[in-house]
């Protein structure tokens, strides 16, 4: 990756934090982190790795934090959770890093949250995003994403108001997936919907030939979907129309540009959550949507968002504290609420997120559009039926 000078807007953002490059260390901070790089999470995990360097290049270039360079250490967890454990434990133990930043996803941040727990390390989570994480008596966790419960809600809100009834709820058996499926399950049940069924499937599952037929034999006009695994969304796609069957929504808790790519005209119609999108109105998205295609070659997905404003907060934090003491920096992370690239942070006093509630997006000729909440929307939702189907 090619060095560059920083953006106006982190420039004018770390001057303003009142970081110098005046006396700098010749050590930098050594911020450990692990990122799916391969596995199953990779198409996640790679952007999110990628929004970690980005933030850290704008940061050294515009100064530094606390008079020092900041060198993300990351490491592949390959999508794994003994990995996971196991990397963070070899940092945090032989004291190979100054402070840490959380992986990529649910599963691995429940793995490895006891392990950053036990040696008091404060661990933003730029990509997990379920409620029970934080459920657990936790000092040093913190949440950046909107909670599971509500990534699918976009999608039951939109069907309600179009007086949809007839709803399936299946997701993959991971934590996060499980989390997301409840809440829209639950949501529908409020609704007055009918649940057709709610069901989940094993991890690995390629055939989805089962669950499409009972969706078809029930009548089923929407369909939530939630899982950690890219490929599953496709699938399920594809499978809907090798068996030429139509549902009205098909939303997924996971939007990102790998599913259109894949898909092409296929992907039409078909919903999904995304927690950040390039046109939403925070400060320095713009520049950071530059930097980053200018840098990686590509659009960035709200991984690499969420990983980049995650760095922001931590950058933050640290100027306020004056140091790099965990428990200092822990207080000054409960007490913030910050506008980043990736949008609103705030947290209770669990470090659970409150102020982020996402959105959702349809892919309309070729193209990411947001049409959920009403208020950031850029275009209407169209509800024609998917390209394959017949009637």
């Amino acid at each position: 990756m090619k060095r560059r000078f920083a953006t106006p807007v982190m420039l004018s953002l770390v001057l303003a934090m009142g970081l110098s490059v005046a006396g700098q260390h010749d050590e930098p901070i050594r911020i450990g982190a692990t990122m799916s790089e391969t596995g199953a999470y990779a198409t996640q995990g790679i952007p999110a790795r990628d929004g970690y360097r980005l933030c850290a290049e704008d940061v050294n270039a515009a100064g530094g934090l606390l008079g020092r360079d900041i060198e993300f250490v990351i490491h592949d967890d390959r999508s794994d959770t003994d990995t996971a454990i196991a990397l963070y434990e070899e940092m945090l133990a032989e004291g190979l890093v100054d402070a840490v930043m959380g992986p990529y996803g649910s599963t691995l941040t429940e793995a490895v949250a006891p392990v950053t727990e036990r040696h008091g390390m404060v661990q933003i989570s730029p990509l997990a995003a379920t409620s029970s994480i934080w459920e657990q008596g936790r000092e040093y966790l913190f949440m950046v994403l909107p909670p599971a419960e509500l990534f699918l809600a976009g999608l039951i809100d939109m069907a309600d108001e179009r007086g949809l009834e007839r709803v399936a709820v299946i997701a993959e058996d991971q934590l996060f997936p499980r989390a997301a499926a409840a809440g829209a399950a639950e949501m529908a049940a409020e609704r007055g919907m009918t649940a057709v069924f709610h069901e989940t499937y094993p991890s690995g599952t390629e055939d989805f030939s089962e669950l499409i037929e009972a969706m078809d034999e029930g009548e089923v006009q929407v369909l939530a979907m939630a899982a950690s695994a890219l490929d599953n969304f496709i699938d399920v796609t594809r499978q809907l129309k090798d068996m030429n069957v139509d549902v009205d929504m098909f939303g997924t808790s996971g939007a990102v540009a790998e599913f259109q790519e894949t898909l092409g005209a296929d992907a039409e119609y078909v919903y999904g959550l995304s927690a950040w999108e390039p046109g939403l109105p925070n400060p320095g998205s713009e520049e950071f949507v530059e930097a980053y295609e200018n840098a990686y070659g590509r659009a960035p997905s709200f991984h690499a968002a969420g990983a980049y404003g995650s760095c922001q907060l931590f950058v933050e934090a640290a100027r306020r504290a004056g140091s790099l003491d965990q428990d200092a920096l822990r207080e000054e992370l409960l007490a913030l609420e910050m506008e980043t690239v990736f949008g609103p942070y705030a947290v209770d006093e669990r470090g659970y997120q409150t102020a982020n509630q996402g959105l959702f997006i349809q892919w309309q000729d070729g193209d990411k559009v947001v049409v959920w909440p009403e208020e950031l929307a850029t275009d209407e939702a169209r509800f024609p039926t998917p390209p394959w189907a017949e009637r």
